[in-house]
């Protein structure tokens, strides 16, 4: 048999799915602002790391930018040159980080996005 919970329990209950809420809301935010962060980078420079991602971004979005790098390149956005750089984030102590580029689709996807967002702002 459930027992009831007391106001305190149910409050922070309601505290914890407040948060979940959030914590997603945040997340697919910061996923689209890393994701034309990358597209952005990569369709004005030939190649780049999170170092130069990183630069773009607000503090909140860098936690996502490994996922985010993960994911474009499951997704066959970017692809890997082979090269590595030392990181600039402190926290990685200059570990070694991959150098990126767009694919032929990521390329299409970003000009793309650009022919948008000038029509837009035309």
């Amino acid at each position: 048999m459930p027992r009831n919970l007391a106001i305190a329990e149910r409050l922070a209950e309601m505290d914890k799915d407040t948060t979940l809420d959030e914590i997603l809301k945040r997340s697919t935010w910061d996923r689209h602002l890393v994701e034309k962060a990358v597209l952005l980078h990569g369709y004005e420079h030939d190649e780049f790391s999170c170092n130069d991602i990183r630069e773009l971004l607000p503090e909140q979005g860098h936690g996502f930018l490994g996922a985010a790098i993960n994911g474009m390149r499951s997704a066959g956005i970017i692809e890997h040159t082979g090269r590595m750089v030392p990181s600039t984030a402190p926290a990685t102590h200059g570990h070694r980080i991959s150098v990126w580029r767009l694919t032929f689709k990521g390329a299409l996807i970003a000009a793309r996005r650009q022919h948008q967002q000038r029509r837009a702002a035309a």
